[in-house]
């Protein structure tokens, strides 16, 4: 099993975070890594999405453990390696949170896709921090 994690605190709150996270087509404003994505269905356990990353292939990813104010895990198979990203929202004392993407890869090409998936984590959750702050 391949594992990372990265995270970043805010003054934003969870539920602005939360905002954030459910509205999965907007999701573009703060990820560079996504030219195109589509949720099909509401924001819940059990919807799929498809994404597209800048020069690569369409893939479809599905939520699981969707906790409101609180995070949620994506599910992504491709070729028998499988990828979990959990987004969690931490509540702090100050009001804001912090933001943690958690990631499990497991299958024949987990070294492979671990570093692929997780290398613009940090750019992602500053442009998510600041958007949030805004």
């Amino acid at each position: 099993m391949w594992t990372h994690e990265e995270s970043i605190e805010t003054s934003a709150t969870p539920a602005r975070i939360w905002q954030l996270f459910a509205d999965v087509e907007g999701w573009k404003k703060w990820n560079q890594g996504i030219d195109n994505i589509q949720i099909h269905g509401a924001f819940a356990n059990g919807t799929t999405f498809t994404m597209q990353p800048p020069g690569e292939d369409l893939f479809t990813t599905t939520l699981i453990d969707v906790k409101e104010n609180q995070g949620f895990t994506d599910e992504t198979i491709i070729d028998g390696t499988r990828v979990l990203v959990h987004h969690k929202i931490v509540p702090l004392a100050s009001g804001g949170c912090k933001v943690i993407y958690s990631t499990e890869v497991t299958g024949p090409a987990a070294a492979d896709f671990g570093p692929m998936v997780t290398a613009d984590f940090p750019d992602v959750l500053g442009a998510l921090k600041n958007i949030a702050e805004a």
